[in-house]
């Protein structure tokens, strides 16, 4: 008995690494871009590209910005302006992840609304 017991905390420590959280969401704010991975935790990283070293098991990012957005987001957009709002609404845009194996990750944001 003893003798399994000495095995318990490799065998915990093996299962543990077995499940690295994945990307399920990402979001873009006026400045930054936040990743929700599997297992509820958040990233967060300057609007751009760059590397989430510390998110999960770590990707590489890149933020792509529409610079043309439709009609009625521009109304909306300069409706806010000219009531001395601006930056209220989230930028739209592509968030691209891509994590040490190669497997790439792509999010639009703000979400797509789903049709019923």
């Amino acid at each position: 008995m003893m003798r399994a017991l000495r095995f318990f905390p490799v065998v915990v420590l093996l299962g543990c690494g077995a499940v690295a959280p994945v990307p399920e969401a990402a979001r873009l704010s006026a400045d930054q871009v936040t990743v929700v991975l599997s297992d509820g935790s958040n990233c967060r990283a300057p609007i751009g590209a760059g590397r989430m070293a510390l998110c999960g098991a770590g990707y590489d990012y890149r933020v792509d910005l529409v610079q043309n957005p439709n009609l009625l987001r521009r109304f909306v957009e300069g409706a806010f302006g000219a009531l001395g709002a601006e930056g209220v609404l989230a930028p739209m845009g592509q968030v691209s992840l891509t994590d040490d194996a190669g497997r790439e990750y792509r999010f639009v944001s703000p979400p797509p609304v789903a049709e019923e």
